[in-house]
């Protein structure tokens, strides 16, 4: 029934939102998920930062990938300060957050920057078939150099669970991205396809960290 309403209205399909945040995540996943996290130099430098942040928080990473990103337009009542963002403190407790404002950030190429509560319908090609996973974003970082999201699946998804995507520029100019995930099949049928949605995830996996750290486009500075 969830899956018929307007994606700006259905509610995501697991409990622990904001869970990719923990630190202990592979030690401690919730219960019954499959935890994944890698963290990958992509490059150096201000120039690949500037890329790698922009294109994370305007969807580049995934439409590099193979992706059709479709991101569902929301009642203005529901999307202007409505959306609370979830956070957790190391020790995996909720804290307080900030309410989301209605200030709308563009990146270079005119895309509006990912804020919390976008829901999106990801087109991702599986094998011969076209799969359509709806999705919404349940955080977002944005500190002066760690920058990213996450989202978590909603009714129609393939999986259940939440993936994060985070980049981060250290002291020494170093840019790395981190993706987080805890997973399952979203239904009996996904679990019996399950060894190739696992080779899916691992594919799309390597593609992510690809898409950020090859030749920079001339606007980039390179």
């Amino acid at each position: 029934m969830s899956a018929k309403l307007p994606l700006w209205e259905r509610a995501v399909t697991y409990a622990t939102v904001g869970a990719t945040q923990a630190s202990d995540l592979l030690a401690k996943p919730p219960a019954g998920y499959r935890p994944f996290r890698q963290r990958t130099r992509i490059g150096h430098g201000d120039a690949r930062w500037d890329y790698a942040w922009n294109e994370v928080m305007s969807w580049g990473i995934q439409r590099n990938s193979g992706f059709h990103i479709d991101v569902a337009d929301v009642p203005a009542a529901v999307s202007d300060q409505t959306y609370v963002p979830v956070a957790f403190d190391e020790a995996g407790a909720p804290v307080a957050t900030a309410l989301a404002t209605d200030e709308i950030v563009f990146g270079p190429d005119g895309d509006p920057f990912i804020v919390p509560g976008d829901s999106v319908l990801l087109g991702i090609p599986f094998g011969p078939f076209h799969v359509t996973a709806p999705a919404r974003v349940v955080y977002v970082v944005d500190d002066l150099n760690r920058k990213g999201f996450a989202y978590g699946t909603l009714p129609g998804h393939p999986e259940s669970g939440e993936e994060s995507f985070i980049v981060e520029q250290t002291e020494d100019g170093s840019v790395w991205l981190e993706i987080s995930a805890f997973s399952r099949p979203a239904n009996a049928l996904w679990w019996i396809v399950y060894p190739v949605l696992r080779l899916s995830q691992l594919y799309y996996t390597r593609r992510y960290f690809e898409s950020l750290s090859g030749v920079l486009p001339p606007a980039s500075g390179a």
